[in-house]
């Protein structure tokens, strides 16, 4: 399906809000796969689509999940908000025709992130972090920097951001985001020492 058509299907689905920062994640995605020699194309549909589940509650998603036989973690279970992802990347196939694995895989891996991320996933994970519209967080110019001259180092602030910014809300955290940061933490060149999530310039 051509991003013309799937944004007139999103408009309607999504909320305005939601809406206007899928199209902020779809530019800034390309910028990053411009910057990085990746598809720009394909970049641009996974930022189109990496929300496309993104709709009604949280728990709403998790039982379109069960009715369409999309299995859930137990932590997905636990953590009802993650559920978008998997069903982002079941309507990507289903509903809007994409059969592109780097495009799903990316969608699929949008909110954790994983160990050994593609440069797609990557684009994608660190593209919905850091979006025009995003709210100015401690942090967030860093990471914007890093995006376009070191991506894997902007894969390990983000997650540390996001880490950080759940365990002062008391919330549950996905194991998976703990082994993003873990695998990016070692990756990325600091090109200084990391004092806990604190980069010591």
């Amino acid at each position: 399906m051509e991003n013309q058509k799937i944004q007139e299907c999103l408009k309607k689905k999504l909320s305005e809000k939601r809406y206007e920062h899928t199209i902020g994640v779809m530019y800034t995605s390309a910028a990053l796969a411009m910057a990085h020699h990746g598809d720009v194309q394909k970049a641009m549909k996974a930022g189109l689509l990496h929300d496309c589940g993104k709709y009604g509650s949280a728990q709403e998603q998790v039982e379109r999940c069960r009715k369409q036989g999309i299995t859930l973690t137990e932590s997905e279970e636990k953590i009802p908000a993650l559920a978008h992802a998997k069903l982002g990347a079941y309507f990507a196939r289903e509903k809007y025709e994409v059969a592109d694995k780097e495009i799903l895989d990316a969608i699929l891996y949008h909110t954790t992130g994983r160990a050994d991320m593609s440069l797609m996933e990557k684009i994608l994970y660190v593209a919905d972090y850091m979006e025009p519209g995003r709210k100015m967080i401690p942090g967030l110019e860093e990471i914007r920097y890093e995006a376009f001259h070191d991506l894997d180092k902007a894969v390990a602030l983000a997650t540390r951001g996001s880490i950080t910014y759940l365990e002062k809300q008391g919330r549950l955290i996905d194991p998976a985001s703990y082994e993003t940061w873990k695998f990016y933490k070692s990756k990325a060149d600091w090109g200084c020492r990391l004092d806990g999530s604190v980069l010591v310039r």
